[in-house]
C-alpha cells in the first residue's frame, strides 16, 4: 500500500512527498483531528482525537497527546485516555473533540462522548493518567445530541466558563472544582454568523474570542469577538476560508514564545493515498497575526502556508525518543510497557528532525535502541536531505525478538552546526523487520 501511495502521488499534479513534507500536517504516523493545544511551562501539549486507519466514517475511540518545544518537531505520547475511562458510556465509539486545561496543580480534560454528553477527567500531570472523578456527565441533555466540542477558559477573576455545541452555542459557568456546573446552562438566544461546531474560547489583551468551525460543508475557521465572556458575540469573519480541499476544520488557538498559532484539521495525509473521501483527518498549524484592534488577519489554506518557523534548535545530545519527528510518513507508532516505539518500517522510509544543533565540535558516535529478530537492516544518517551527506551507518543486530530492544552504536562523521537530520531506513528484503525505540549522539 505504501508503494501504491507514492505512485499515486507522483502520478497526480501534487508535489512530491519530499517537497510537500515541509507544509504537511504535524503528524503523519496516525490520523489526528480536533486539535486542542495547551501551553504549560515551556511546552506545547497538543491533545487530539484519533481517526482509525481504516475509518470510512467517524471511528474514534481514544485521545492522543503530542508535545513540542519548537513547533516543528513533535513527540508522540500515544493514547492518554479513551471512552473506556467513562464507566457510564454505552458504546466505545464516539471520542470526539476534547480540551485540557490546568488549574491548581491538576489537569482537567473535557471529553464529549458522542450521544452521551460531555464527561470530565482529571490527572496530576498533563501526560495522565486521567480518571473520571464524578462517574457521570458534567453536561448531558438526553433529548438531543448537541452536547459536543467543549472548550474551557478561566477568566482573570478566576471564574471558569465552558462553551460547546452543534448547531447551537451553549455555555455555563464552572465551579472552582472544575467538575461541576455553577448554575444553569445557557443557550445563546441568537446564532453567531456561520457558527456550526467546535468552539474555541479564550481571552487575549482584553478581548474575548470564540473561534469555531463554520457552516458545513466544507467547514472553515471563523471567529467572533466580545467585550464580556458571555457575549454578545459579533462575527469577525474568517481566519481560514472554506475550501473544497478539506471538508472539515476545527480550531485551537494559543500564544507561545512570542508567537500566535491556530491549529486546525484537513485530509491532506489521507489524500497521499486516495482521492476518495474518508473520515481520516490530520492536524496542521499556522502562525496568525492580530491587528491593533484585536481582529485576526486571514490566512491561506494549510498547504499554501510557508513552513512553520522553528522556535529553537533541536538538541541531539540526550535520549531522543524515536517517535519524535518532523516527518515520518509511512511509519507507525505503538505503545509498550514503558513508552512508545516506531514500527511498520519499510525500506526507503525515514524520520526527519528539523534544525538539529550539532554544536561546534560535532558528535563522534550514534547509539540507538532497536529490536529485530534477524540482522540485516540499517539506519543511514544523512544531513539536509534524504540524499544528503552520510554521517554514519548503524547496522541493526539481531536482538532475539521484535520487542527485545538493545543498544547498537556506530561511529559518525563530525558534523558541526545546525542541520536537518534524516534517519533513513534500509532493509534488504520486504520480510526484514525491526522496531526503533530511541537514539542519542
Amino acid at each position: 500500500m505504501k508503494k501504491i501511495a507514492v505512485s499515486f502521488l507522483m502520478a497526480t499534479s501534487l508535489l512530491p512527498i519530499t517537497s510537500m513534507a515541509q507544509n504537511m500536517p504535524l503528524v503523519q504516523t496516525k490520523y489526528t483531528a480536533d486539535p486542542a493545544p495547551m501551553v504549560y511551562k515551556d511546552t506545547v501539549f497538543l491533545y487530539t482525537t484519533h481517526d482509525e486507519d481504516t475509518a470510512n466514517n467517524f471511528e474514534m475511540y481514544d485521545w492522543l497527546l503530542y508535545t513540542s518545544t519548537d513547533m516543528v518537531n513533535w513527540t508522540d505520547h500515544g493514547a492518554i485516555a479513551s471512552t473506556k475511562n467513562f464507566s457510564w458510556r454505552s458504546r466505545d465509539n464516539g471520542a470526539w473533540a476534547p480540551q485540557v486545561i490546568p488549574r491548581n496543580g491538576k489537569f482537567y480534560m473535557y471529553c464529549p462522548l458522542h450521544g452521551h454528553g460531555i464527561g470530565v477527567l482529571v490527572a496530576n500531570t498533563p501526560y495522565g493518567p486521567f480518571h473520571d472523578p464524578i462517574g457521570k456527565p458534567i453536561v448531558w441533555n438526553k433529548s438531543n445530541w448537541y452536547d459536543i466540542d467543549p472548550t474551557v477558559w478561566i477568566d482573570d477573576d478566576g471564574q471558569a466558563y465552558m462553551y460547546w455545541g452543534n448547531p447551537y452555542t451553549y455555555y455555563a459557568r464552572l465551579n472552582k472544582d472544575m467538575i461541576s456546573i455553577k448554575d444553569s446552562v445557557t443557550r445563546l438566544p441568537y446564532h453567531i454568523e456561520n457558527y456550526q461546531e467546535g468552539p474555541w474560547f479564550y481571552k487575549r489583551k482584553g478581548h474575548y474570542y470564540l473561534a469555531y468551525a463554520t457552516t458545513c460543508c466544507p467547514e472553515a475557521i471563523g471567529y467572533a469577538m466580545s467585550d464580556t465572556p458571555t457575549g454578545p458575540w459579533t462575527s469577525k469573519g474568517y481566519i481560514m476560508r472554506p475550501t473544497d480541499r478539506s471538508r472539515g476544520n476545527h480550531p485551537g488557538i494559543i500564544d507561545y514564545k512570542g508567537h500566535s498559532y491556530v491549529f486546525g484539521l484537513n485530509y491532506d495525509i489521507m489524500h497521499l493515498k486516495t482521492p476518495e473521501h474518508h473520515e481520516r483527518r490530520s492536524v496542521s498549524a499556522a502562525e496568525i497575526t492580530y491587528n491593533a484592534d484585536g481582529t485576526i488577519q486571514e490566512i491561506p489554506y494549510w498547504l499554501d502556508q510557508k513552513p512553520l518557523k522553528q522556535l529553537e534548535p533541536f538538541n541531539p545530545y540526550r535520549r531522543v525518543e524515536a517517535e519524535t519527528m518532523n516527518w515520518g510518513y509511512g511509519l507507525k507508532t505503538k505503545k509498550k510497557a514503558d513508552g512508545i516505539y516506531v514500527t511498520n518500517i519499510d525500506n526507503g522510509e525515514y524520520i526527519r528532525l528539523r534544525g538539529v544543533d550539532f554544536g561546534k565540535k560535532g558528535p563522534k558516535r550514534f547509539t540507538a535502541a532497536v529490536a529485530a529478530q534477524e540482522k540485516g537492516a540499517e539506519i543511514v544518517l544523512r544531513i539536509n536531505s534524504i540524499n544528503g551527506p552520510v554521517m554514519g551507518r548503524l547496522k541493526i543486530p539481531a536482538t532475539g525478538g521484535d520487542l527485545i530492544f538493545k543498544q547498537a552504536s556506530c561511529k559518525v562523521v563530525h558534523v558541526k552546526g545546525i542541520h536537518d537530520l534524516y534517519l533513513c531506513f534500509r532493509l534488504p528484503s520486504p520480510e526484514t523487520t525491526f522496531n526503533f525505540d530511541y537514539w542519542k549522539f
